[in-house]
């Protein structure tokens, strides 16, 4: 009787370095190892969140793993990033955060008053996104076996009947919603570590994004899909989203928000800011008769007065998101390949 389990195929014998969700590589490494092998229709869609249905009740489930060098950083630190990243993946689900489990991964050696720090902004950022620490676990492993402190985090939420987000949502005509300024967090940390001379005044994006997309859901069925850019920045969102959904997004490249310090530092470095990871941010595909409703929804949350929207969703040519320029231009943007800038979050 042939073997019915799955065949797992790679290019190299290796497991290729990829860091987060965003990149070519992890895509690969899930697609081609991972889903294979545990399968199930719960899983096949991807998303930031598990959908599972009990009760009566549908629940959204997330888990993250945050491994940021350096622990603390210009506007936040690994422990309100752990929260607010968890928080995050539950709201672009559609789900309004209820409970976290946070559990910590301690280096021996570790000074107790860096993990009070941390302790206390992880307390911190749950209060003010309205979120309860529920329980967890603490490991403490040997000195040189992890870098002072990771922490991993599991979440819940409770999905909002109002939308039903998914790519098989998205249709011709639909326009692409973004929250604000992109690439502040991954050129924050970048600057942080000090290992390039190059000052700016900036700071991680790092927050809740659920009240602007408590805000947004207010349009009801038509708010198509969501998704926070972290790791692989808005491009690789997008292009994950023109994939899964076979589909086009054009995009107009001068109503991207990019701050000037951002754009610098990237233009320097040889980046492209559209691969740079945010972690206060969210894309959104509205209908095109609901935009103007859902921008301005966006717009009248605090915080979210940066909105705008960049673009629209085209039925050709699939699976390819291309940016518009306003001299007439266009190039295709595609996913980061490896990551320039490793252990950002």
């Amino acid at each position: 009787m042939p073997d019915s389990k799955p065949q797992i195929r790679f290019r190299d014998p290796q497991i290729e370095m990829a860091h987060g969700a965003g990149g070519k590589a992890t895509r690969r490494l899930i697609d081609g190892l991972i889903a294979p092998v545990f399968g199930g229709p719960l899983l096949e869609p991807l998303g930031d969140a598990a959908l599972v249905e009990t009760g009566g009740a549908c629940l959204a489930f997330t888990a993250d793993t945050f491994v940021v060098k350096p622990l603390r950083f210009p506007g936040g630190s690994i422990g309100d990033l752990a929260v607010n990243g968890t928080v995050n993946d539950l709201a672009v689900s559609g789900a309004r955060p209820a409970a976290l489990l946070v559990n910590l991964i301690l280096e021996s050696g570790l000074p107790s008053e860096v993990l009070a720090i941390e302790l206390r902004a992880i307390a911190a950022a749950a209060e003010k996104a309205g979120v309860q620490i529920v329980g967890g676990d603490t490991k403490v492993v040997e000195h040189g076996a992890a870098d002072r402190m990771y922490i991993t985090t599991s979440g819940i939420g409770l999905m909002d009947s109002r939308v039903r987000c998914s790519p098989a949502s998205v249709r011709p005509g639909d326009r692409i919603l973004l929250s604000g300024p992109i690439g502040d967090h991954g050129i924050t940390i970048l600057l942080a570590r000090g290992e390039i001379e190059l000052e700016a005044d900036l700071c991680s994006d790092t927050r809740s994004v659920f009240p602007m997309v408590d805000a947004l859901m207010s349009i009801g069925e038509g708010l198509r899909w969501m998704r926070d850019p972290t790791r692989g920045g808005v491009a690789s969102a997008l292009n994950e989203l023109a994939t899964d959904a076979r589909i086009c997004i054009a995009i107009s490249e001068e109503t991207i928000p990019v701050r000037d310090q951002v754009r610098g530092a990237c233009e320097l470095l040889g980046l492209e800011p559209m691969h740079i990871a945010n972690e206060g941010q969210f894309l959104a595909v509205i209908a095109r008769e609901r935009a103007d409703e859902a921008l301005n929804a966006v717009r009248s949350v605090p915080g979210g007065e940066g909105a705008v929207l960049i673009g629209e969703v085209r039925e050709a040519p699939k699976k390819l998101v291309l940016s518009l320029s306003a001299y007439g231009g266009t190039r295709v943007v595609d996913m980061l390949v490896g990551d320039p800038l490793p252990r950002i979050c």
